[in-house]
């Protein structure tokens, strides 16, 4: 008897639950009260707008639209056909037809999914003239991106079709819709997709169309995106494409009384055109499965790197700062910097300065290590404990925007390393560490880890004698300037401004007669600093960070170059040209430039992969 009653009790809460939720839905909820969307009988036919252009901050067009045609199903409406023909004209097989068929019912009978989507106009043009055969389907005209510059393609992003975690997180979109994916088609898709309109059309129960629901009352017209201005200068980065062909890296040129992104490049690239279309599927897939090139990989916002040199200058402000050197402050170099207990471990340096007094300035255009391990050896050991210096170190560095996000409005990147107390006392919690154990961060090895856009980021706040402002890739939308109060409040450094002076003043150098003498441009007053990074599994990357002019700068730049030897040799020209370039419009340097246009990395590549597979085969046979 018990069973029997806990039986009757199951059915009746269910029974109940039910009649609560019908009760919900048909009288509280009224998510689609008075919407034609709760009318079985009426269908939906949208209209799609064309999306908004963008434009770089000089006006040039870099993504327009052309058009294309999907051709939409509505399942329930769909009559007995020949399927061989229909297939035929789609140019797919039967087993496509079903899963495309199945798919779309699946999502809903009644409303319009894409079939097959983006024909040629050829296409459309021969199957528009036979779609009366096929009752339940019909063709949307909707627009396509088109690229008539073949350049950014990292920095844009891509449109392509939406997903079902698309579809869970907004409503707005309906299935075989396109939306943006990373870039800046990503970041301002709501701005860019513009707002689709929507026909209700009403049936009988015949499935006969009667005319519009309710004489339109509820039908809207679609609105075009709106047009979108990018700081980029599209010359700037086609010209830093062509200069890193062949090469693999990252390069970011900013402006620094802005922060707005000039060029945001990563190296291998590839041409946006490829994933427009029908064949944009296949393509991805070529792109995203090329494991060695990377394509798809932005370097300029995800490759972590040590800074090498360049973060030298850095240490010279914290030393500043904390007062533990002064501009006179000298040190002398052995051919490196001996530390340690027993003083055995030894620091290796080819500033070519032996045995002579060394004070800032040389040290800067030397890129003396023995003087800025020095340096760092007092910054960390001026506090009571190493875990106190390091602290107070780490705090310094990270006011840079170093080791975080920057909190930009690009859709990828990574915070890099900046190592404190809490790090090293976890790496070595039973020694007592101290700035020998941690003496690699003098010179910017070690634990340190920095995108290019932080590197540039660090460059421009030098630039600025202390402060920066978030570097962006917004310019204008709808031809209004944009001011997002993350983006024109400057953030400051923990370095007073006056001990920008005598860094600046080494920079200069180190391009007047110093370390990249050799990439010096005459007419403009460049101050940079050249960098080598340690590789292990390859040839040191090759690294340079520069502003110009000294006086009031237009544009500070980071460049990195994978496997390219040390800074002078390729990041310093490619850097230095794009400067000449910008500020100037020509070269004065054609056989600089012919030399990096021509220039080629793929044989160290080679290598690399070559070593990788031995590598590999070397474990396969160990197993």
């Amino acid at each position: 008897m018990e069973k029997k009653y806990i039986a009757y009790f199951s059915i009746l809460l269910v029974g109940l639950l039910f009649i609560v939720r019908l009760f919900y839905i048909q009288v509280l909820d009224s998510k689609y009260k008075g919407s034609p969307l709760n009318n079985s009988a009426v269908t939906p036919k949208y209209d799609y707008p064309e999306r908004g252009f963008i434009y770089d901050r000089n006006g040039v067009l870099i993504v327009a639209n052309q058009p294309s045609y999907d051709v939409m199903v509505v399942p329930r409406d769909v009559k007995p056909l020949d399927t061989i023909e229909f297939c035929n004209l789609l140019k797919i097989d039967k087993e496509e037809f079903i899963k495309k068929y199945n798919k779309a019912k699946n999502y809903s009978p009644r409303l319009p999914s894409v079939f097959v989507a983006q024909l040629s106009k050829s296409d459309y043009a021969y199957l528009q003239e036979k779609m009366f055969k096929y009752k339940g389907f019909y063709i949307q005209k909707r627009s396509l991106r088109q690229y008539p510059i073949k350049s950014a393609a990292n920095v844009l992003g891509y449109i392509s079709e939406v997903t079902t975690t698309d579809l869970k997180n907004n409503e707005y979109y309906q299935q075989g819709e396109l939306i943006g994916k990373n870039g800046v088609e990503k970041e301002y898709e709501a701005a860019l997709r513009g707002v689709k309109g929507v026909k209700y059309i009403q049936k009988d129960r015949f499935n006969n169309v009667i005319g519009p629901y309710k004489g339109g009352a509820y039908d809207t017209l679609a609105i075009v995106g709106k047009d979108v201005n990018i700081t980029l200068d599209i010359k700037l980065q086609k010209y830093a494409e062509d200069l890193m062909i062949n090469k693999r890296g990252g390069i970011v040129a900013i402006e620094p009384s802005s922060g707005e992104i000039l060029a945001l490049v990563s190296t291998p690239t590839y041409d946006p055109n490829l994933l427009v279309g029908r064949e944009r599927s296949k393509n991805y897939s070529k792109l995203d499965n090329d494991i060695h090139e990377k394509p798809m990989y932005d370097r300029a916002l995800l490759a972590q790197y040590p800074p090498g040199s360049p973060f030298k200058v850095l240490n010279a402000l914290i030393g500043l700062q904390e007062e533990v050197i002064t501009t006179d402050t000298h040190f002398y170099c052995y051919g490196g910097f001996r530390y340690g207990r027993g003083s055995k471990a030894f620091m290796a340096c080819h500033c070519g300065v032996y045995g002579s007094s060394i004070r800032l300035d040389m040290g800067i255009y030397k890129s003396c290590n023995a003087y800025f391990a020095n340096t760092y050896k007092r910054i960390i050991e001026k506090y009571p404990t190493s875990s106190e210096g390091m602290k107070k170190w780490s705090e310094h560095v990270k006011s840079f925007g170093l080791g975080d996000f920057l909190h930009n409005d690009l859709s990828t990147g990574r915070r890099g390393v900046v190592p404190d107390d809490k790090l090293y006392n976890r790496y070595y919690p039973t020694f007592n560490w101290g700035a020998s154990t941690t003496i690699s961060n003098a010179i910017g090895q070690g634990e340190i880890l920095t995108t290019p856009i932080q590197l540039a980021n660090m460059t421009a706040t030098i630039a600025n004698k202390g402060f920066y402002f978030t570097p962006h890739i917004i310019k204008k939308i709808d031809n209004k300037p944009i001011q997002i109060d993350k983006f024109i409040q400057p953030k400051k450094t923990t370095i007073d401004a006056e001990h920008f002076v005598p860094v600046i003043e080494g920079m200069y150098n180190t391009v007047e007669k110093g370390t990249a003498r050799w990439s010096k441009v005459k007419g403009i007053e460049i101050c940079g600093k050249t960098g080598t990074a340690e590789n292990p599994h390859g040839q040191d990357h090759s690294i340079f960070i520069a502003f110009a002019p000294k006086d009031n700068p237009k544009i500070a730049i980071a460049v990195f170059v994978e496997n390219g030897y040390w800074g002078s040799r390729w990041a310093g020209p490619i850097a230095t040209l794009m400067i000449e370039k910008y500020l100037k419009g020509e070269i004065s340097r054609p056989w600089d430039e012919k030399r990096m246009f021509e220039g080629s990395l793929r044989d160290e590549y080679d290598k690399q992969l070559l070593a990788e597979q031995l590598g590999k085969e070397l474990e396969a046979e160990t197993e």
